[in-house]
Order: C-alpha cells, then sequence, then structure tokens
C-alpha cells in the first residue's frame, strides 16, 4: 500500500495542529458553530443527532493491520467500543467528544491516517474494488490510479470550494463491483491497441434525484486522464448550480445541459487547455506509485489444498460459509475472504475494538498485511491461502465475525438513520434487523442466493436503497415512519435505478411483505441458478409488486 512521504506526513501534521487551535476556539466561545462548521467539515467532523461524529478516511478501502489496530484503540478510548464502516470505504465514529477529536486526529496521523476530504463539498474518498489486486478477472489493479487520483485532488485550489460533494469510483473488471454507474465520476479501466486507458462516466449519482451516470468518452490514455478530470470539474465548476444545493450535483447539470451538450463542453475545455496548464505525469512517477501496490510475495500452494477440503468435509457450518463468503483469487491456492459485519442481531458495518483487533492479528498472520472495506460495509483479507481458511474461519466464528451470508439477503446496506443522523426521516437499523430475523435460516438463505436489500433513513440515500435489488426508504408522514419499497435497482455494469411500487408501509408490515416477495421469487425462478434480479426483470414489476401488497 502507498505510503506517506515527507510532504504527505508535513502536511497532515499540520492541519492537525490547525484544527487543534480551532476546537479551542470553539470550545471557549470565540467561535460559534456556524463560524466551526466549515472548518470541522474540512476535518470530517458532523454533528449528528446525539454528538459530533468524526468520519476518518481510508484511501481506497485499504488497511494495514497497524491502522485497523489503531481503530480499534480510538473505538476503545474515545468512543463506545465500535466504529462504522461505511459505503465510502471509510469509518465513522459516533461518539467521539469535541475536545478528544485533535487527540485522535494526532493518534491517526502517526499511522498515516487523516480525516481530511472526508466531508464538505469537495472530492471524497475515491473507492475501487474491495478484491483490486486479488481479483481474477481484473485488467489490471486500479489501486495505483485512485492514489493518484487522491494526491491530484487533495487540497486542489480548484476542488476544495466545488457546488457539491464529489465522488469518483475506478474499477478495473468486467463485472462491476465499485457501483461506478452511480457516481459523479466513474472510471473503468480498459486497454485499446496495446495503451491502458479510461471509459469515462459522469453524472451518476443517488439522493433524492437519482440517475445513472452517461458515458462521456469512451477511451481516455491514461497520460491524459488527469486532464481530462481537470476539464470536467472545470465545467462543473463553472455551470454548477450553487444557487440551490438540491440541484448542486454534476448529475443535474448533465441532465439540464444534456448528455451531447455536457461532452461538448468537456471535450472543448480539454481541448482548449494549454500545454502550461496540463498535468505533468511523468512515466517514473506512475510507475512509482504503481510499485507501492504490487503484489505480495505469495508462496506457492498445492492445487489440491487438502485442509481446506477435508474442513469442508468435517464442518457444514464452514462449508457454507466457503460457498458464500470466499471469492476467486488470481493465484492459485489463494482466496480473497469477506468478513461480514453484518451477523443477526448488530446494526450493519459496525465491528468492535475487539473484531477489529482480531481481524488484523488474521491479516498479519496469514494475510500478508492486508485488509480492505468494501462498499457493502464488509472487511476483505484479499491474500489468504485456502489450507489457512478453516483456521481463519475458526477465530472470525468465536469472534462473531463468521456469518455465512456476503452478497444475501441479510448482508444489508443500511445507513445510521434515526438513531444517529439529524438529517434522517425513520429509523433503517431497527427496520434491517427485523427483516434480517425472517431469514435468519442459513439454508433458507442459501436457497435464495444473491439478493441485496438496502436501506436508508431518508431520500439522501446513504443506504443506497435506489440501487438495491430491494430499497427500503423510510419517510416520515404526519410524524409517524413509513417506508416505502423499491424494486429492480442494481449497482453492477448493468445499473439500474429501483422504482417505487406502491404506497408506504408502516414499520411492523415491512418484514412480512418482503418475505412475500422473496417467495414469490422462488416459485417463479427457472431454477435455483436463476438470481432474484434476472426473475424479476425477466417477469417485470407488477407480480412481484402484486405479492408485495397481497394480504399478509
Amino acid at each position: 500500500m502507498y505510503r506517506y512521504d515527507q510532504f504527505d506526513a508535513r502536511l497532515v501534521e499540520e492541519r492537525v495542529a490547525q484544527f487543534r487551535g480551532q476546537v479551542s476556539r470553539r470550545l471557549a466561545g470565540t467561535l460559534t458553530e456556524d463560524e466551526f462548521k466549515p472548518l470541522r467539515l474540512q476535518n470530517g467532523v458532523y454533528l449528528q443527532l446525539h454528538a459530533y461524529m468524526l468520519r476518518i478516511a481510508i484511501p481506497y478501502g485499504q488497511l494495514s493491520p497497524v491502522q485497523l489496530r489503531r481503530l480499534a484503540e480510538i473505538a476503545r478510548d474515545y468512543d463506545r467500543g465500535f466504529g462504522h464502516f461505511t459505503t465510502r470505504q471509510n469509518i465513522q465514529f459516533n461518539w467521539v467528544a469535541l475536545k478528544d477529536i485533535p487527540e485522535v486526529l494526532e493518534k491517526l496521523a502517526e499511522v498515516e491516517m487523516h480525516a481530511i476530504q472526508t466531508s464538505g463539498n469537495c472530492i471524497r474518498n475515491t473507492t475501487t474494488d474491495h478484491f483490486a489486486g486479488a481479483a481474477q478477472d481484473e485488467l489490471l489493479d486500479p489501486r495505483a490510479w485512485c492514489e493518484i487520483i487522491r494526491q491530484w485532488s487533495t487540497f486542489h485550489p480548484e476542488l476544495a470550494f466545488l457546488p457539491r460533494k464529489f465522488k469518483i469510483a475506478v474499477t478495473a473488471a468486467d463485472h462491476d463491483r465499485a457501483a461506478i454507474r452511480v457516481h459523479d465520476v466513474g472510471l473503468h479501466i480498459r486497454q485499446k491497441d496495446g495503451v491502458t486507458g479510461f471509459e469515462v462516466w459522469v453524472g451518476g449519482g443517488q439522493g433524492r434525484t437519482p440517475h445513472i451516470a452517461a458515458l462521456v468518452n469512451a477511451f481516455v490514455p491514461e497520460a491524459q486522464i488527469l486532464d481530462y478530470l481537470e476539464a470536467i470539474m472545470r465545467v462543473y465548476n463553472r455551470y454548477g448550480r450553487r444557487d440551490n444545493k438540491y440541484k448542486a450535483r454534476i448529475k443535474i447539470l448533465v441532465t439540464e445541459l444534456g448528455e451531447a451538450e455536457y461532452i461538448r463542453q468537456v471535450e472543448g475545455e480539454f481541448a482548449a487547455q494549454r500545454e502550461t496548464e496540463k498535468i505533468d505525469l511523468p512515466r517514473t512517477e506512475v510507475d512509482r506509485i504503481h510499485a507501492y501496490f504490487a503484489p505480495p510475495p505469495l508462496a506457492a500452494k498445492p492445487d489440491v489444498p487438502k485442509l481446506f477440503e477435508a474442513a469442508k468435509v468435517l464442518d457444514p457450518a464452514f462449508a457454507r460459509w466457503t460457498r458464500t463468503n470466499l471469492h476467486p483469487h488470481k493465484v492459485a491456492g489463494y482466496t480473497s475472504v469477506t468478513v461480514s459485519l453484518k451477523p443477526l442481531g448488530v446494526a450493519p458495518g459496525d465491528a468492535t475494538d475487539k473484531q477489529m483487533e482480531v481481524v488484523a492479528d488474521l491479516a498479519e498472520k496469514y494475510g500478508y498485511g492486508d485488509i480492505r472495506v468494501s462498499h457493502a460495509q464488509n472487511l476483505i483479507l484479499p491474500h489468504m491461502a485456502l489450507d489457512d481458511v478453516p483456521g481463519v474461519y475458526r477465530t472470525l466464528d468465536a469472534a462473531g465475525l463468521g456469518a455465512a451470508n456476503e452478497s444475501r439477503i441479510t448482508d444489508m446496506i443500511v445507513c445510521p438513520g434515526l438513531d444517529f443522523c439529524n438529517l434522517a426521516n425513520a429509523r433503517s437499523i431497527p427496520v434491517a434487523l427485523e427483516v434480517q430475523k425472517v431469514f435468519a435460516d442459513p439454508a433458507y438463505e442459501e436457497d435464495i442466493g444473491k439478493l441485496h436489500i438496502n436501506v436508508s433513513g431518508c431520500i439522501n440515500a446513504c443506504g443506497h436503497h435506489h440501487v438495491g435489488h430491494i430499497g427500503i426508504l423510510g419517510v416520515d408522514k404526519k410524524g409517524e415512519e413509513f417506508y416505502q419499497i423499491l424494486l429492480g435497482g442494481r449497482a453492477d455494469e448493468k445499473a439500474a435505478l429501483g422504482r417505487i411500487v406502491g404506497p408506504g408501509l408502516k414499520a411492523e408490515d415491512v418484514p412480512g411483505a418482503i418475505h412475500r416477495v422473496v417467495e414469490f421469487y422462488r416459485s417463479q425462478r427457472t431454477s435455483p441458478a436463476e438470481k432474484f434480479i434476472d426473475t424479476l426483470e425477466r417477469l417485470g414489476h407488477q407480480p412481484f409488486q402484486d405479492a408485495l401488497y397481497a394480504a399478509g
């Protein structure tokens, strides 16, 4: 993974010192909350429903064991013993006292971490495939380009005060695990005539006006990609709706201008760049950054992992877990392990300090010191020898991390909702936990197969409800919480927005309604291999809507 150079370290240390002074002034009353707000947002500090919340950057979702242990320490010493991993591959602490935040930031700086640009109207954490560098199906490792984009965008003067927040995602596999088509900018690494470049998608996003991104350029050579991103950002800065925050995202600009006109504007801006304006990105620098992401020295393993195969025979629970939580690795004898943060009865995405330490220890002992955060709010051990997996599973299971549900119906993406967030209209965690109970039987869940449920507590869509196969959106109706159901969303290479299928349901009616939809799917699929989303797309929304609102 990328390591800080002297410039990085000094920049972060100076930022911590600066913010320490700002916090002191706020606590002393010489800064009002309104004056403090833009300062704290630039340092990842939100004012939530009950307390300040600190969001910490995890660039492209990669952590070392040392860093994860430091996050565990912060959870234990400054929070309530847990942290919440987010869809932006970051972590949030919801109960850190404001007076302690400078000290927390100082501790983060010691392990090359920070909270810069995790909030505010700037380019946020650039995300990618959580299996990057390990996946069989990737063209090349996209993390180096995420790092290049991070360095380009951090404190860039044109990007510090954008019309609205801005999110970039990068992938390099045909199967899109980074959800690039629902990002402000999505980059898909391609190769053409021996040249590496990017397919560029612009204008995706969720929230109150969801959009699937437009394909703006089918191939931008890698040597030109930062200049092309500059052109995209300049057009956005020029025309973005600063007069109305609800219309300020780039998705609105692309829609209002029209795709053809927006592309014309970007291409014109790109063509007009003078040589003195272009970004000099020497090949030597690109290669230097790529070298940080060289694959680990994986020891040769037998073609038939005997311990792994024997353990599956002896332990049915382990065998089930291997069928869901392992992902094919590009090196024979290895796999990528998903550590589910969605056990029954736990707020999705939460991990305790002790659980973080368990994962850090496993990564250090067996996983070449590499840990990832997925946008589905789970942790990943990307380089794991198959014969080590049985022991790893037993350790995870003992720590409450053995749920066999990756990409299954109980592996939900869920925002904090009204339990924490002052923007929310409804609670999301309790509803998600009640739905989980309906599908708690492991054999039943395995029979259902891949099915994504995403839950948001308001239209800001932090739970990505628009792109869940089943989306649940909390709304307020005259002071009472209701939940709208969406069907047919997906965030992959066939990205589509879910459709609200009828009136909102009371919280107690949601689990039964979801159960009826799932049972209808099971009765209509052509075989157990046909996924829920494929059955829905084959039959259309109406029969699923009828099942949803059928008498309970």
